[in-house]
């Protein structure tokens, strides 16, 4: 099966994102024991785009950014290495309690010792996107986008953010873009608003061609029955998703892609990484191998990106679970948070388990 793409189009992958920065201590060591950081800029749905970006397709990212912050400046000389366009407002500070960007203080862990992660997104300038600052029929129609890819993080941010996730996903039907929306539930997002997001998650899922998630998200995003059998092990999680994904194709009849990674960890360091998908009647599994971790951050995000890479590509819809779970593999070894594939034979190789030298 294929997804039918738009012919017209200047940017392959489009995404609405709050960008911040990641610091992550050096030699994998714990934040609150570290003294020496590594800065990076970061989001979620950039971490996706970049397989997109680093392979060579056109990918432009609508963002928001602090007016003369240095840390912006950051973000978009980083956004530019990775051959993104983008483009935002400039929103003042205000004063030194004004807009920031978010920090992302996380650590990789090592071993037997999980990684941490907090997000300190007090003030955070991204909280203030909004579909008035952007010229959505210009970005859809004149300039053209295949795909969009949504994110729950974004949609939930703030009530302005989540109305801004809905006029890009009425403007990407209404010309033809193809969506995709990664469900991302946070908790503490949702606290006194569940009603309010879960109108807008609704609205945004219906009009979705591809919907990304794991057991949860679907749950307590969509308000989908969870699956009535019981069980532990990996058959018991791929029937049990299996079940629910069911549901979802009767509740969600637009959608033609379902996908959730399965991971298992072992340590820090060793994790057994699958993943499974579902297309039109088709079931896509791919079994979990073990593969050795340097930094697990970003690793979901990574299949993600390389599915919508491989679907943007027209490859046959085998190749999409495959090339995901590898580009997700992929990140997992970089102390970016985000993958940066070299080509396509890279990735393919870590799909076959040929780590040998290329000279």
């Amino acid at each position: 099966m294929n997804i039918e793409l738009k012919k017209d189009y200047k940017y392959s992958l489009l995404i609405p994102t709050s960008m911040g920065v990641r610091l992550t201590p050096a030699n994998g060591q714990p934040m609150h024991c570290g003294d020496m950081f590594k800065l990076q800029a970061t989001s979620a749905e950039s971490n996706v785009a970049s397989v997109s970006s680093y392979l060579g397709l056109p990918v432009k990212v609508l963002t928001t950014f602090v007016k003369d912050s240095p840390i912006a400046r950051f973000i978009k000389n980083d956004l530019n290495s990775r051959g993104m366009d983008y483009e935002g407002p400039e929103v003042q500070q205000g004063n030194p309690w004004g807009y920031r960007h978010q920090f992302n203080l996380a650590d990789s862990g090592y071993g037997s010792r999980g990684p941490r992660v907090c997000n300190d997104r007090a003030g955070e300038v991204g909280r203030t996107l909004n579909a008035k600052d952007f010229d959505l029929e210009r970005i859809f129609d004149t300039e053209g986008v295949q795909v969009v890819h949504l994110s729950g993080l974004i949609a939930a941010l703030s009530p302005e953010t989540g109305q801004f996730c809905l006029e890009i996903a009425r403007a990407a039907k209404k010309h033809g873009t193809r969506i995709s929306f990664d469900l991302n539930h946070r908790a503490s997002f949702w606290i006194n608003r569940e009603k309010e997001l879960s109108d807008i998650f609704l609205e945004i899922a219906n009009a979705s061609d591809i919907l990304i998630g794991n057991e949860e998200d679907f749950q307590l995003c969509l308000g989908l029955q969870g699956p009535e059998a019981g069980g532990e092990g990996l058959a018991a999680k791929i029937d049990g998703f299996k079940e629910m994904i069911n549901r979802a194709k009767q509740k969600f009849p637009n959608a033609d892609v379902f996908a959730t990674t399965l991971r298992e960890v072992q340590s820090a360091n060793s994790h057994m990484w699958g993943a499974i998908m579902a297309v039109g009647d088709e079931w896509q599994v791919v079994e979990p191998r073990q593969i050795t971790v340097l930094d697990r951050i970003g690793g979901g995000d990574g299949f993600v990106g390389g599915m919508l890479y491989a679907i943007l590509k027209g490859w046959d819809s085998e190749k999409w679970a495959q090339f995901g779970w590898a580009t997700g593999a992929l990140a997992t070894t970089m102390l970016t948070d985000y993958g940066q594939p070299a080509d396509e034979d890279q990735v393919w190789s870590i799909w076959a388990g040929n780590a040998r030298v290329k000279r």
